[in-house]
């Protein structure tokens, strides 16, 4: 826990030292304009990854210190290099180049690297925290969301800055917000997406080959992205940009949402075949399985336990549910080999846990 709170106060002045940078670039009144206008797509996207991560949701306190580190460490790290990076342009290549060396090495480059290098740590480090694919997406969401908000507040205020609302006549903040907040909430977090989907592929992988290249290959696909959406902004005509719009990003992410879609139903049946082992061993009741099968049996339970017992007993069966769904995911990690030396011992402290998950839903709804 002092982990991920010390993180969060060391972003927290990151973040601080970002804003007092922006505001002095544009000044207040536009800076509070561009916050106001960048939590706006900021809520959907990370309520699309708090749906996705529904089988066994991930510790919040790691979720915001994801958030947190796009938001201040990585948006930090990538404003030092690719202010460096527009200067060595400018000097190599001559005044107003350096921004499209910037834009379109220099930040795909240094600000997937920085995004993905909390993925990567997470698995890394906290392995018990990472069960799979689900979760190397869903903190990269996280991640790429944060970075999106820090950029829109400073995009969103320059404009307001340079243009103020807008009109038909000039692109003011109303027509940055259509682009960025309306048109293309998805693409940061779709460019670190590859990241998760390479960790997450080496976290379900026995082959030490796969658990390198797989990493690398999701990190230089995010690069690829990045490049090729910064570049047609960039170097190309509008008819460009729409073209990488509607040909490039809009399918990817079509694809990218149907195989997240497959990879749920997978976890669904992962966490439905180890359901009978639990009964047998009086870990769960019989009565529950049905319940504990589906992601709506189990939303219908919490809603039932809601309204007769509170939301104490309700977020009491939550946690029971998230109990049985890291042990089903370690058994299966540990059937095809990729829970590593410490299954056994997790495997003991996960029953553990979902004895005591139990124990505390049926407490929380007697009290009630």
């Amino acid at each position: 826990m002092l982990l991920p709170v010390a993180g969060l106060v060391v972003l927290a002045g990151c973040g601080l030292t970002l804003l007092a940078v922006s505001t002095a670039r544009v000044g207040l009144v536009a800076e509070l304009v561009g916050v106001g206008a960048a939590l706006l797509p900021v809520g959907p996207v990370v309520a699309a990854f708090l749906w996705l991560d529904r089988w066994e949701p991930e510790p919040a306190r790691w979720l915001w210190l994801a958030f947190g580190w796009g938001a201040c460490g990585a948006t930090l790290t990538a404003l030092l290099i690719n202010n460096t990076a527009e200067a060595v342009g400018d000097l190599l290549l001559g005044k107003g180049n350096g921004d499209k060396i910037s834009a379109v090495v220099s930040a795909p480059l240094f600000e997937e690297a920085a995004k993905g290098v909390f993925v990567l740590g997470i698995y890394l480090f906290l392995r018990a925290e990472f069960d799979g694919l689900v979760d190397g997406i869903v903190y990269a969401g996280f991640v790429a969301a944060g970075f999106a908000f820090m950029e829109n507040i400073y995009y969103f205020g320059r404009a307001f800055a340079e243009y103020g609302f807008g009109d038909s006549t000039t692109p003011g903040v109303l027509a940055a917000f259509i682009l960025r907040g309306v048109v293309s909430p998805f693409t940061h977090p779709l460019f670190t997406v590859m990241i998760g989907i390479g960790v997450g592929v080496a976290a379900r992988s026995t082959a030490r080959a796969v658990r390198i290249l797989a990493p690398l290959g999701g990190y230089l696909a995010a690069v690829l992205l990045h490049a090729l959406w910064n570049g047609s902004a960039t170097l190309g005509s509008a008819s460009t940009f729409l073209s990488m719009y509607f040909l490039v990003m809009v399918p990817l992410f079509v694809v990218v949402a149907l195989f997240v879609n497959w990879h749920r139903k997978r976890e669904q049946r992962i966490v439905a075949a180890a359901l009978p082992a639990m009964v047998e061993s009086n870990w769960i009741v019989a009565s529950e399985v049905d319940l504990l099968a589906s992601l709506t049996g189990r939303r219908k339970w919490r809603k039932k336990v809601r309204a007769r017992s509170g939301r104490e007993a309700a977020r009491a069966v939550g946690e029971y549910q998230a109990a049985v769904s890291e042990l089903a995911f370690l058994w299966h990690a540990m059937a095809v080999g990729t829970s590593g030396q410490g299954g056994p011992a997790r495997e003991a402290l996960l029953i553990q846990v979902l004895r005591e998950a139990r124990a505390a839903a049926v407490a929380a709804a007697q009290r009630a």
